[in-house]
């Protein structure tokens, strides 16, 4: 089967009080690039994420969102500064000594001052944490996956019916070209009697003459590598796998066959099968680019 490298995915996965969202989108690119953005608390995971992406996807450009909740009541602890505290307790007995003041100090007021208590976050488990972050990613990979085998499949179809329409556009020039040199002798024949009268024609310099146009027009060759060309993306695409840059090679080399064939011609029918050709190529082509 083949992938296309147009995809979505998404998972949500709720445990522990703790709920996870993976997004993933993507659209063709040369290589694989992945683009995450997920809370700054999750930062540490994404080498790990990162891995994880390359066991499902080799190529695209993949945006990532991942978004965390953590519904556990006991996420926060408050923490008493005692070396804190006793600093401010040094300097208000020493402000009420230097200035003859009431040393009335309460628990309260003390409290209140920054730095004696302070909220902290509760130290995450990682390995906790990881391990349903990793269903989610998980989750969304296999779903995005999916899209992209759907796509891929399509393509697959759409590409198969243009290129078995260019096995038919290459047999009708293979059909064509035997009889643009029987036609081109005919005419060079009736042209040269005109010209001539009732003398005889001379069928060695005729036989040059059409030899020469013959060895011209000749696209024998480049027919012959662009039916190969385009047997051997039709096989590449049923074994499937990633295939893009394969195939993406093989359309340039169909298009050089096409360009020598248009250049070759002499005939109005095979030139405009050829520009069809090159049409139908370059749709290949375009088709191609979207392909893992």
């Amino acid at each position: 089967m083949i992938k296309s490298m147009t995809g979505f995915g998404r998972c949500e996965i709720t445990e522990n009080n703790r709920k996870f969202t993976v997004e993933m989108k993507s659209v063709n690119h040369r290589y694989l690039d992945v683009n995450i953005k997920m809370p700054k608390k999750l930062n540490f995971f994404e080498s790990a994420i990162r891995n994880e992406l390359k066991n499902f996807i080799s190529r695209g450009k993949v945006d990532v969102f991942i978004t965390y909740e953590d519904f556990t009541e006991n996420n926060t602890t408050i923490r008493y500064n005692k070396e804190v505290a006793g600093e401010y307790m040094k300097y208000l007995r020493q402000i009420a000594e230097d200035f003859q003041l009431d040393d009335d100090i309460r628990v309260s007021t003390l409290s209140r001052y920054p730095e004696v208590l302070t909220m902290e976050e509760v130290t995450l488990d990682e390995e906790e944490l990881w391990k349903g972050l990793q269903k989610a990613i998980v989750g969304a990979s296999e779903g995005f996956v999916q899209t992209r085998i759907v796509e891929g499949e399509n393509l697959k179809e759409d590409l198969i019916g243009k290129l078995d329409h260019m096995l038919e556009l290459v047999d009708f020039i293979s059909e064509r070209s035997p009889q643009i040199i029987k036609e081109y002798r005919e005419k060079l024949a009736a042209k040269v009697q005109e010209m001539i009268g009732d003398v005889q024609v001379d069928e060695a310099r005729l036989l040059t003459e059409v030899t020469i146009f013959a060895d011209k027009s000749c696209v024998d060759e480049e027919l012959v590598r662009l039916r190969s060309h385009i047997e051997t993306t039709k096989k590449t695409l049923e074994a499937g796998g990633s295939i893009g840059r394969k195939l993406d090679f093989i359309a340039q080399e169909m298009n050089r066959e096409a360009n020598t064939t248009l250049s070759k011609s002499n005939d109005l029918e095979i030139s405009n099968c050829a520009i069809e050709l090159k049409t139908e190529i370059e749709k290949v082509r375009e088709q191609i680019q979207n392909i893992e």
